[in-house]
């Protein structure tokens, strides 16, 4: 194995180092660095991270190949700076069975450009009405330790204390879609002034938190762990906090684009804002930046949702929800979070490699970065400003609501296992 000498970086934002990569691991952290043939790749001040770890992606294969595969979202994960992806179970056949979970586990082991972690369903067929197979899929080589209905809520109570129940033998989490779906029938965004004006059927805030509220008081219950995906309302944000004042084993993880956009945007009715769940207010926004600075948050996790161009570019209510996400987040959160004084590079490195992989038990990534170590590794140029340009985004998919938007930070190295996957900002 070669080694790689990364000079002058700034480790999580602190004064410039070396680190020198010798095969899979850092061998060394220090200034005055240098070792013999050695390739070298000059840092300059920028940002040297752990790799990101998203503990909430959509690779839609087996089934959806025309939207992403794996090859093709863990290409745009690693563009995006992460070097291990949780992929969702929403698959056609549903990731419900050891065999589906085990094929996009290999899968990701093939594609090598990062390591992909399957979610197991919660339910057969997602239908939320028996338990699927969550030990056998924990058994299996995949090893799976988080289950979600991700795109549907598991509303049945008792199906979910059941699943919290049996996970907790294995250590592992429910990560719960929180939507009330009978508060959201024909929901098309949020419910507020804005769908007032434009006559759009609402997405009430309690649909969410209530089924939180719920779920905290399950997990406290039977003393298992649950995480509650892409939260989005700033009442949602209080439960969260109160459970953990409690002491309770409860997580959450927040999007980028819920850290940034608002149901303004819908007044455009360009279908790249819908997403599940809604864009929320501004004061929602507010909120969830706080939340995510004080650690009631834990996370930042994606929900990167490819579709192909024909399921957004049609009217608003025939429109599938969901962006695209991988490759745009470090930029939305250097760009909500760091350059408003909000979180410096060490707390981001938290939010998006140290507590997602301690949530999804990841071994190997969310890191530190000191010898002996994997050298899973994001470098970034936090200097850069230019415009998201979606035609050349290594997903397969182009919907994105940051098209033309200027935004802070360009990922230009990033190492899984001490091998670039990403050099200058292209894929290796």
């Amino acid at each position: 194995m070669s080694k790689i000498l990364i000079r002058g970086a700034k480790v999580l934002g602190g004064e410039p180092q070396d680190v020198l990569i010798d095969g899979e691991t850092i061998a060394e952290v220090g200034t005055g660095l240098s070792a013999d043939g050695a390739q070298v790749v000059e840092a300059g001040g920028k940002i040297l991270l752990p790799g990101l770890v998203d503990l909430h992606t959509h690779l839609r294969e087996p089934g959806r190949e025309d939207s992403e595969t794996v090859l093709t979202g863990t290409k745009a994960a690693a563009v995006g700076g992460f070097t291990a992806v949780h992929a969702m179970a929403n698959t056609f056949p549903v990731a419900d069975t050891a065999g589906v979970v085990e094929q996009v586990w290999r899968l990701g082991k093939e594609s090598g450009y990062c390591d992909v972690q399957p979610i197991g369903a919660v339910t057969v067929g997602l239908e939320g009405k028996k338990l699927a197979e969550l030990g056998a899929m924990h058994e299996s080589a995949a090893g799976v330790r988080v289950f979600s209905d991700d795109g549907k809520c598991v509303d049945d109570a008792v199906i979910m204390r059941r699943a919290l129940e049996y996970v907790k033998a294995f250590d592992g989490v429910v990560a719960q879609h929180a939507q009330e779906p009978r508060l959201t029938e024909g929901a098309q965004m949020n419910e507020g002034i804005v769908s007032a004006e434009l006559g759009l059927g609402g997405w009430p805030a309690v649909a969410e938190e209530s089924i939180i509220a719920r779920d905290v008081l399950l997990a406290a219950h039977v003393g298992s762990r649950v995480h509650i995906c892409h939260l989005s309302t700033a009442g949602s944000v209080e439960i969260v906090r109160w459970a953990k004042s409690k002491g309770w084993n409860v997580t959450a993880e927040v999007t980028p684009h819920h850290l940034l956009l608002t149901d303004e945007l819908v007044r455009s009715y360009n279908p790249v804002y819908k997403v599940n769940p809604p864009l929320r207010t501004e004061a929602d926004v507010l909120a969830l930046r706080e939340a995510l600075a004080d650690g009631t948050i834990d996370c930042v996790a994606t929900d990167h949702a490819p579709h192909p161009h024909e399921d957004k570019d049609c009217e608003w209510g025939a429109a599938a929800m969901g962006m695209v996400g991988l490759e745009t987040a470090l930029s939305v959160v250097q760009h909500t979070m760091v350059d408003s004084g909000l979180l410096d590079w060490a707390g981001v490195a938290d939010r998006m490699s140290f507590r997602p992989a301690h949530i999804g038990r990841l071994e190997g990534h969310g890191r530190p970065v000191s010898v002996g170590e994997p050298a899973n590794l994001t470098l970034l140029d936090s200097a850069y400003r230019g415009e998201v340009d979606p035609a050349g985004f290594a997903s397969r998919s182009r919907n994105t609501p940051y098209e033309g938007r200027e935004l802070p930070g360009r990922v230009t190295h990033t190492f899984l296992r001490g091998r670039a996957t990403v050099v200058d900002g292209k894929l290796a």
